[in-house]
């Protein structure tokens, strides 16, 4: 069962607790059973769900409510605390400190995304203000430089390695030679399987001599349960300070990796929930669990808006704000909330959202934003800087260079009235609106 389901199931388990006319006994029971069936087909431990069950039953039917709150809310809460325990509780963070130097070493299963989450990683916090370098030991898969050069090289952020190079803890030693003037190193070393006995040992060599300050264990989400032998290895080998599980934007088997890391007592502290370079965050469980539940993360989507935001220099905000706001502006806005990632994910962070938006109308307004952006990067500089002159014959011509219909051309034309009309609204209340005027905030046309 994919992580969407899991979700799913759950929230239509808590859904019911809603409707129901009381909460009693047989409504807790049934909500217990829900969840349990939930937790199963996610591929969790069964004696993990058994456990997380009778808490549930336990507290849901014997503590004594708290004042100020209704028993509905009593047992909806119970499930949210014992779903978060069950994931790791508190949220454990990398500290990083601009200024000082701290190394971090990646280590895990060969295919389980090392490579592509150490460059995750080295986005991460160069967004939010560090100095990363990342250092290719992997000394035994060919292609590991390239493919690591390859995305360093789309986050402008320094690889380095050495193809002829045959012991990695020299190429490391190096590596932290060229980065003098770096604040983050972070050390890709090889793929290893855990009765590769020379690639164990190897990895040993590696943290006595390099010292890291952390070393991570990056585990494939989509091997379920089997994930608790893989971080036992490990851990009996190096000391795991942490772990990233990866792949959970459509995970077959998420619950039970997330179930499996969590019972070694290793803290999960980043999750890959997509392919893109952006798409890592913290693990916060609470905030994990609130999604699967349907309660939003308002958070994780406010930090994200931020992101993909799009800086307006004062000069430029004030000649929108006067009526010059053009095609290119519009295209601007699209692309941050394109840098926000698909709707789905969201929509998943806003409260009451997650799970009862119809698929089609998602589909519908993600086909129709991927089309207005084709449509303005098919039109000339001055059809972008004037709209006016888009007369039929233009509208024609664009319709046909972006593949679409001249209704949706149109269609684009009214919308971008619409966002400059509400611009001058704006100036008239003397009010900027969100992402204007240098100020932190949403992109304009996305409240």
């Amino acid at each position: 069962m994919a992580l969407d389901r899991l979700g799913s199931s759950l929230y239509d388990a808590i859904k019911k607790v809603f409707k129901a006319s009381v909460v009693d006994e047989a409504t807790v029971k049934e909500l217990v059973r829900d969840i349990q069936r939930a937790l199963l087909q996610a591929d969790v431990n069964v004696q993990l769900v058994l456990q997380i069950s009778k808490s549930i039953e336990e507290r849901a039917l014997k503590e004594k409510v708290p004042p100020g709150i209704s028993r509905r809310e009593h047992v909806i809460k119970v499930v949210y605390e014992e779903l978060t325990r069950f994931v790791g509780e508190k949220p454990v963070a990398l500290k990083m400190e601009s200024g000082k130097k701290k190394i971090i070493m990646l280590v895990g299963i060969q295919g389980s995304g090392k490579t592509t989450h150490a460059a995750k990683l080295a986005r991460y916090f160069q967004k939010r203000g560090l100095k990363p370098a990342l250092i290719c030991a992997d000394t035994y898969r060919p292609g590991a430089f390239a493919q690591l050069q390859q995305l360093g090289s789309r986050i402008n952020i320094p690889v380095y390695g050495d193809l002829k190079a045959k012991d990695p803890v020299k190429v490391v030693k190096e590596g932290l030679k060229q980065f003098s003037d770096k604040d983050l190193i972070i050390v890709d070393t090889a793929g290893r399987h855990k009765e590769e006995k020379e690639l164990i040992k190897e990895m040993k060599d590696l943290e006595k001599n390099i010292k890291p300050d952390e070393v991570i264990m990056v585990i494939d989400g989509t091997i379920g349960q089997q994930a608790l032998t893989q971080a036992k290895t490990f851990h009996e080998t190096t000391t795991i300070g942490a772990i990233i599980v990866t792949k959970l934007d459509g995970s077959s088997r998420g619950g039970g990796a997330l179930s499996a890391v969590a019972a070694t007592g290793a803290p999960i502290k980043f999750i890959g929930t997509g392919e893109k370079i952006e798409d890592v965050e913290p693990f916060i469980p609470s905030r994990f669990v609130g999604r699967l539940l349907g309660m939003g993360d308002l958070e994780t989507l406010l930090e994200k808006v931020h992101d993909a935001e799009v800086k307006v220099p004062q000069k430029k905000a004030k000649e929108i704000l006067s009526g010059k706001f053009t095609l290119t502006d519009m295209y601007e806005q699209f692309e941050a909330v394109k840098g926000m990632g698909p709707f789905r994910k969201v929509l998943k962070m806003l409260p009451g959202m997650s799970y009862d938006v119809p698929e089609d109308m998602l589909n519908t307004a993600e086909d129709r934003l991927e089309k207005w952006r084709v449509i303005i990067q098919s039109m000339r500089p001055d059809e972008k800087e004037n709209p006016k002159i888009l007369n039929s014959s233009r509208v024609k011509r664009v319709a046909r260079g972006s593949g679409t219909s001249e209704k949706e051309v149109k269609e684009l034309l009214k919308q971008y009235v619409m966002m400059r009309k509400m611009l001058k609204m704006f100036k008239r209340k003397k009010k900027l609106p969100f992402g204007l005027g240098g100020g932190k905030g949403m992109p304009m046309g996305f409240k």
